[in-house]
């Protein structure tokens, strides 16, 4: 990781080379915030650094590796001495019939929307409990609250993140940590249109119950996460803030 300056806070967004995760590392940059953030594939990093700036700092990171994210936490605290936010972005989905759905395409997706989630935030939470003061947000979905077809794993990993939030939430926030999960709706990214544009039927459905009638924004979700992890936000803990247009008040 490169040299900077550590006189502003040290983030991390985990799987924010792309969609979301991008849009939410790219408003803390704008924020002045120093911003690592993690992903598995080496080009995308290189990529989202050249389009941040110097206050992006790119780890090359797989959260499913268990055994390595104590060493790449201790890194970052090597450098930076702290870590003042936490998002947990970086997750994967498998669209199967839940028949078809193997026990090892199971276990894939909750090692990483899931179990990775815990461990990094459990190695984070280690320092921000020292710091006494911490933001963390998780990234779930409107899956854990729907009965969406053909995402079983998924939908198991989402709810279980949200269960996750408020019991660290009870856990870490008399220690100064506050701990909010945003479930975004449907987020307008390079794999929700093709998805939606695809399937002319479906999308007609979203945005009829959609009282807002149309898709959201990455930068809708991002603004929302910006205030839960920033000074502004003193009084919210455990919640779970859908950022989807009604979507889910819709009829």
């Amino acid at each position: 990781m490169k040299k900077i300056r550590q006189n502003n806070k040290i983030a991390i967004v985990t799987g924010g080379t792309s969609g979301i995760g991008l849009a939410i590392a790219t408003k803390f940059v704008e924020q002045k915030i120093t911003t690592i953030v993690t992903g598995r594939d080496e080009q995308k990093l290189k990529e989202t650094e050249k389009l941040l700036g110097k206050l992006c700092v790119p780890l090359q990171m797989d959260v499913t590796d268990l055994d390595h994210i104590p060493r790449h936490i201790s890194k970052i605290l090597a450098k930076f001495g702290r870590i003042d936010i936490l998002v947990n972005n970086a997750g994967i989905n498998l669209k199967k019939d839940l028949v078809s759905v193997t026990n090892e395409e199971f276990q894939q997706v909750i090692l990483t929307n899931l179990t990775g989630v815990f461990a990094i935030s459990r190695e984070v939470s280690k320092a921000m409990i020292r710091q006494k003061k911490g933001y963390i947000l998780n990234i779930s979905s409107m899956a854990a609250h729907y009965g969406l077809p053909k995402v079983i794993a998924y939908s198991a990993s989402k709810a279980a993140i949200e269960g996750m939030t408020r019991s660290m939430a009870v856990e870490l926030s008399p220690l100064g940590i506050l701990v909010n999960c945003i479930a975004p709706g449907f987020i307008k990214t390079k794999m929700s249109s093709k998805a939606l544009n695809n399937d002319p039927d479906r999308k007609q459905r979203v945005l009829k119950r959609t009282p807002m009638g149309k898709l959201g924004l990455p930068e809708d979700v991002a603004n929302t996460a910006y205030f839960l992890v920033s000074e502004e936000n003193a009084y919210i803990t455990g919640a779970v803030i859908p950022v989807d247009g009604g979507n889910s008040i819709g009829f």
